[in-house]
């Protein structure tokens, strides 16, 4: 039996949701567990204007938070929000139903209820790293002069406030009495009554939340009343306000109010910022739109002409995109950036040996340039020489395989995983058997031409299904290939244990994924994707009459032992657990939680250090920042296996002699799997719910966001250690049906690939 509790086993589905835009960001935060946190003021016609004053104050005093915020209202029309809606790109109206409509908004796990009369002055952070409880001022009726606790600024947890108490609140039972045991202090300065100062008083410096007494309570005169006229301003200037704010936005407000000023009064420094935000976003046309006219042939603007490159490249405009690159290149400040991406894009083009120029040019503005030295790695002669080393057998009897091949200090399970999929078909995975075509490389005439001579291509493994980390204008996913070149392929195709990989919260503007997804599937005699969470998102996107060609393939590392040669299972295994963390994309993972998140991991290992030699698993450097972090805040340090510098059988000795492995990242969890070594998986992605799922065993998937992860994860990882042999044994009879499911595949997909 594997750890913890077995839950009921089923497939979560999400026919019951309402159809999503292609333009839309992917939203699965119930698969994830993401927390869903709100702002909630309940407001009439008078207090609209007090309401748009505290959405200027907020985007002001917070220009890095974005979250929804819920107006309630007894019925207002529809455009009489629109001023709110200009102020932020996230209001919600909802027609006002009463307390449980503002204390627990349907859809939020955490809400921040503020007042029309309230503006924020100051960092707001802490209140949105609440967890427990209903937070709340402890004040006098001396200190208001409505005195209410329901009245001011309350920070409400709804896993704290159930039925009973709201129904207990909505008779008029005093809120103290109701709330006393969940009730949990905040600090002053979040709720601080204007009413204390008089007309006199400055506003005390550390005051982050200023109410006052209603609209009419705010003085004629006085520091309080500067204090509320700051965001009395009209739109244009808070606009200018915001976009002149120094640090760091959050990309969707910037979005939203910078536009207009761009209309008004180009500026360069602007376009170039709202450009970077579109860039991020995956709106690589609009960033194009907004900063080409602004940019020109300039050559006093590098960094603009830098981000103007990229972004043409990001819509396989390549010609475009190099002519502006080599701009950029021209400052010696800019220079090695610009040289790294004109080198892949010479790379993205076939032209090796102008990605090897552009690479050592970059190292001469920078020798030390991370991402010039990676491509003059990459495009080296000799190893080119070395990767077409030995005698291949004819292009006819080659399969072809087009996939993100990984290397040098990159991801560990992206080295895996081609192999895996290599091994599916025979042992031999080099050059001699398989022709292969990077998946980022452009698919052009001679690159269909080595395609069909192959007697099939393999697309796969991995979350290819993906609109960032390469992205292109052709498909909208990892593979350059055009429609028109795609329909002529006339080798088999095979899509094999792909996956969608696609955040919860991240935009993805789909409608041309979603023509070149139908192209792809209508085209391809094999489609598996690699679990029935991506089948869901991918049917989602297809015509009814191609959905039933999409199927569950899963990805081959799950299945390890079964296909790498010569494999036997540990008689014993090293007192080792080793722990994974992933922080790419860290704010679509962690959102206000990642602190959190933090010290619950430090709760854990620290009692998992009493039990095992714990030890971290990098799977790419980047990784290693969870160790940093832990040891800084928390002063606790872990040994760490850099497994981005293991070759591929040393990762998989790693894992397959280990007794548990705690993994964030999709492969820190499959291989170990595959290697029969019993997991535990920290949920930021839904890729990792949906695998759990597939096996049956949701229980070994603990959120990042769960609120008693490290008791939690402690309790789950101590089961595994109490009963290795059985959680190993459980590990093994989950993994047949994937074996099961492999080989009839396999065995389809010989007589495709059979030569002819």
């Amino acid at each position: 039996m594997g750890p913890g509790p077995r839950h009921a086993r089923r497939r979560p589905h999400d026919e019951d949701r309402p159809a999503m835009n292609h333009a839309q960001a992917d939203d699965r935060s119930a698969v994830t567990g993401r927390r869903r946190i709100a702002f909630a003021v309940r407001t009439d016609a008078a207090g609209l204007p007090g309401t748009a004053a505290l959405l200027r104050s907020l985007a002001l005093a917070a220009p890095g938070v974005c979250e929804d915020v819920v107006v309630l209202h007894p019925g207002l029309p529809d455009p009489a929000f629109d001023p709110l809606r200009r102020l932020h790109p996230r209001v919600v109206a909802r027609r006002d139903g009463g307390l449980a409509d503002l204390l627990r908004p349907a859809g939020y796990d955490t809400v921040v209820v503020l007042t029309p009369d309230t503006v924020v002055l100051g960092d707001i952070g802490p209140l949105l790293r609440l967890r427990h409880g209903v937070g709340a001022v402890p004040r006098s009726g001396a200190d208001d002069v409505r005195g209410g606790l329901l009245d001011g600024l309350l920070v409400v947890q709804r896993a704290d406030l159930d039925d009973v108490l709201l129904a207990r609140l909505a008779a008029g039972e005093d809120p103290r009495t109701v709330l006393e045991k969940v009730l949990t202090p905040v600090d002053g300065r979040y709720d601080f009554p204007a009413a204390r100062l008089g007309d006199d008083l400055p506003v005390p410096p550390h005051v982050a939340v200023l109410r006052f007494p209603g609209a009419s309570g705010v003085p004629a005169s006085g520091p309080a009343a500067e204090a509320w006229r700051r965001f009395a301003s009209d739109d244009d200037a808070f606009r200018a306000a915001y976009c002149a704010l120094p640090g760091e936005k959050h990309p969707e407000l910037l979005a939203h109010l910078a536009p207009p000023l761009l209309t008004a009064r180009p500026s360069l420094d602007l376009a170039r910022t709202v450009a970077e935000v579109y860039r991020r976003q995956g709106r690589y046309d609009e960033a194009v739109e907004v900063l080409a006219p602004v940019v020109g042939d300039r050559l006093d603007a590098p960094r603009c002409q830098e981000t103007l490159g990229v972004c043409l490249m990001a819509l396989s405009r390549y010609a475009e995109a190099e002519a502006r690159l080599l701009l950029a290149a021209a400052s010696p400040d800019v220079a090695p950036r610009a040289y790294s991406q004109l080198a892949r894009l010479a790379w993205i083009l076939g032209r090796d040996e102008d990605a090897r120029r552009y690479a050592l040019e970059g190292l001469d503005a920078d020798p030390t340039d991370a991402g010039c030295h990676a491509w003059q790695v990459r495009t080296r002669p000799e190893r080119a020489a070395a990767d077409g080393g030995g005698e291949p057998v004819a292009a006819g009897g080659q399969l072809a395989h087009v996939a993100l091949f990984a290397e040098g200090r990159e991801n560990a399970g992206d080295k895996v995983l081609p192999e895996a999929v290599r091994l599916c078909f025979g042992p031999g995975t080099g050059p001699r058997h398989w022709y292969a075509q990077p998946v980022h490389r452009l698919v052009d005439e001679a690159a269909l031409e080595e395609l069909n001579a192959r007697r099939g291509v393999v697309v796969g493994g991995g979350g290819l299904f993906l609109p960032d980390t390469s992205p292109n204008g052709h498909s909208h996913w990892q593979w350059n290939v055009p429609d028109a070149l795609l329909e002529r392929l006339t080798a088999p195709l095979a899509v094999f244990a792909v996956g969608y990989n696609v955040f919860d919260g991240q935009l993805y503007r789909r409608t041309r994924f979603a023509e070149s997804l139908r192209v792809l599937v209508e085209r391809s005699a094999f489609f598996g994707l690699r679990n029935h969470g991506s089948i869901d998102r991918v049917r989602e996107l297809l015509p009814a009459a191609l959905r039933d060609k999409v199927r569950y393939q899963p990805c081959p590392t799950t299945v390890a032992r079964h296909l790498v040669p010569g494999w036997t299972d540990p008689a014993e295994r090293d007192d080792t657990v080793l722990v994974n963390c992933a922080y790419d994309r860290a704010g679509l993972r962690f959102g206000h939680d990642y602190g959190h998140f933090l010290g619950q991991m430090a709760f854990a290992l620290r009692g998992l250090r009493e039990r095992a030699d714990v030890r971290y698993a990098a799977h790419m450097p980047a990784d290693e920042r969870f160790v940093d972090d832990l040891r800084r805040v928390h002063g606790l340090t872990l040994p760490v296996e850099q497994l981005y510098d293991r070759t591929n059988d040393g990762i998989r000795a790693l894992f397959r002699t280990s007794r548990l492995v705690i993994g964030m990242r999709g492969h820190a969890g499959m291989i170990p799997f595959g290697c029969g070594t019993p997991i535990l998986s920290l949920v930021s992605h839904p890729k990792l719910a949906y695998f759990l799922s597939d096996i049956g065993r949701e229980e070994w998937g603990l959120s990042v966001h769960d609120r008693d992860l490290g008791p939690l994860l402690l309790e789950r990882a101590a089961a595994v250690l109490d009963d290795h042999p059985g959680a190993v044994a459980d590990v093994l009879a989950a993994q047949r049906p994937l074996w099961e499911t492999t080989r009839a595949s396999l065995a389809e997909l010989k007589e495709v690939f059979a030569p002819v």
